[in-house]
């Protein structure tokens, strides 16, 4: 009996040993991927913020700017796009919409963010674009890969429709969960226009070409990112935008369009951090809390099964002894 429940403690070891890894290395890449359907928002604020007045082409301080980043997945898209590429994608119409402290408008800014669901690098497709304008993007946008690496990464900056390191800078502290910082910063860089600005009846695309007013950008972008999921609890950036020349600044040499230290707001800071710390629970159970539970307990009943074994293989034990203790002799025997 004893032999009989080894064997079977034995097969389960074999059986969590070989789980183990199987489920790090080939379930974890297969099973981890962002859903198709994903829709999330942001609110970031400055305050205070430079902004551009462009009835009087005149800059000035005010309370606040709001800045309303969403993502909204796109399922059909992303169907139609795996039939040809093979491979489970993800497509994010993306929008940054910016408004002044009146509530109007100043820019908005649309993207469309063709990716992997499961490693997050980029999939070319038609569709891919910023702005209404075609784009090949490199490197990584809005999101890390899962258990992202101590490293810097190519990371994709809209305006400039580039990319460029974004540069890890150590380890901290954020909440009680342990982040990892990067940091980006983009020099001055001519960049188009916007399509949507509050100036009616001009036609944003033409405006350099009509006047020869250009439009420059810098920014230092900032994000802590948890490791396990690759997404960020939070994202900072200190924001620079300038028209130089032309007839638009009636002589000067340059305008501030727009400055200020953009910060995500306190409670979208909350419910972010809530919903990272809930998602990192499903892959850390996925890449070590299972795959470690299995190996434990395929040591454990190793080591049971052996136990077993060596109590049915004693000498001294009863069952033993009576099969192999010879016979009385017979009473009355010479």
């Amino acid at each position: 009996m004893r032999r009989k429940a080894s064997l079977i403690l034995l097969a389960l070891a074999v059986f969590f040993a070989a789980m183990s890894p199987l489920l790090r290395w080939y379930a974890f890449p297969r099973l981890a991927k962002i859903p198709p359907s994903q829709y999330q928002e942001a609110v970031l604020e400055a305050k205070p913020a430079t902004l551009l007045d462009y009835g009087t082409m005149k800059a000035a301080e005010v309370e606040k700017l709001t800045v309303v980043q969403t993502l909204k997945g796109n399922v059909e898209e992303s169907e139609k796009i795996e039939r040809s590429a093979g491979r489970d994608v993800v497509v994010w119409d993306a929008l940054s919409y910016v408004e002044g402290p009146d509530g109007k408008m100043v820019s908005a800014l649309p993207e469309r963010y063709i990716f992997d669901a499961h490693s997050q690098a980029p999939v070319h497709a038609t569709g891919e674009m910023v702005d209404g304008d075609a784009v090949r993007r490199e490197g990584i946008e809005f999101k890390w890969p899962f258990l992202t690496e101590k490293r810097d990464y190519e990371y994709f900056d809209a305006q400039t429709r580039t990319a460029a390191p974004i540069h890890y800078k150590g380890t901290q502290d954020f909440r009680g969960l342990e982040v990892y910082y990067f940091e980006q910063t983009i020099p001055w860089t001519k960049v188009k226009y916007p399509k949507k600005l509050p100036m009616p009846g001009v036609d944003a695309t033409k405006l350099e070409q009509q006047t020869g007013t250009t439009r420059w950008y810098t920014t230092k972008r900032m994000f802590w990112v948890e490791p396990v999921t690759g997404a960020p609890v939070n994202g900072e950036e200190i924001h620079q935008e300038e028209l130089r020349g032309g007839t638009l600044l009636a002589g000067r040499d340059k305008v501030t369009a727009f400055s200020g230290h953009v910060k995500m707001r306190a409670d979208y800071v909350d419910s972010t951090f809530d919903l990272v710390k809930s998602n990192r629970l499903m892959v850390l159970l996925l890449t070590a809390y299972l795959p470690w539970g299995f190996l434990v307990s395929a040591v454990a009943l190793l080591a049971l099964a052996l136990l077993l074994e060596a109590r049915s293989r004693r000498p001294g034990d009863p069952a033993r002894a009576g099969a192999t203790s010879p016979a009385p002799e017979p009473v009355g025997s010479p």
